[in-house]
């Protein structure tokens, strides 16, 4: 009987320091997330196990190129994954799947995207960015909800960055779906003088 009050206290102490542990951890570092839907196809797929680091953006802005995730702006209980495409104070120009930023010094750059499944060849708009607002889009274009079609997303809404995909075991991997951009070109903007 005594073996028996040892053991249960010992799985009870391990229950707690558990929760200890963990929970600050869940709660304010990293969350899982699991991908619903295939508005990130190729780079992720439906069921896809990921950990998102909720600490990064504390302390650094998100960049251009980052796969997050995020509260949906017109219902705060939905999350979302998608990739950074636009920064605050920069214009996004989209036609007919081309994506075209201006940023606010009017320094001129092309995406190239070579992570995209299809592009949506039939959109064509432009959208200016406020200070904490950030232009989202899903990697399959013709089949995701995203700024193109609720608008700008507002900072406070970020939850974090992906970090690792877990599962699937073979595409298992630390910063899944990170990218640098190259730009096609960039230019500067000037007004010249009229004559």
């Amino acid at each position: 009987m005594k073996l028996f009050g040892q053991l249960v206290k010992e799985f009870f102490t391990f229950i707690v320091l558990a929760v200890v542990i963990v929970l600050p951890i869940r709660i304010f570092i990293a969350q899982p997330f699991i991908v619903e839907g295939e508005s990130m196809h190729p780079t992720f797929e439906n069921g896809d196990y990921l950990i998102v680091d909720e600490l990064t953006y504390r302390f650094e802005k998100p960049q251009r190129g980052d796969v997050i995730t995020f509260r949906y702006p017109g219902d705060p209980s939905i999350f979302y994954i998608k990739r950074i495409i636009g920064l605050p104070g920069e214009t996004v120009a989209i036609n007919r799947g081309v994506v075209s930023i201006t940023k606010p010094d009017g320094t001129t750059l092309t995406l190239t995207e070579p992570y995209i499944a299809a592009e949506d060849a039939t959109y064509t708009k432009t959208t200016t960015l406020g200070p904490d607002q950030y232009f989202m889009m899903g990697d399959n274009r013709p089949n995701s909800s995203d700024s193109r079609v609720w608008g700008p997303l507002p900072e406070n809404d970020i939850m974090g960055r992906v970090i690792f995909r877990l599962l699937p075991i073979p595409e298992l991997g630390l910063f899944p779906g990170a990218t640098t951009y190259a730009p096609v070109h960039a230019t500067t903007s000037a007004a010249a003088p009229m004559p």
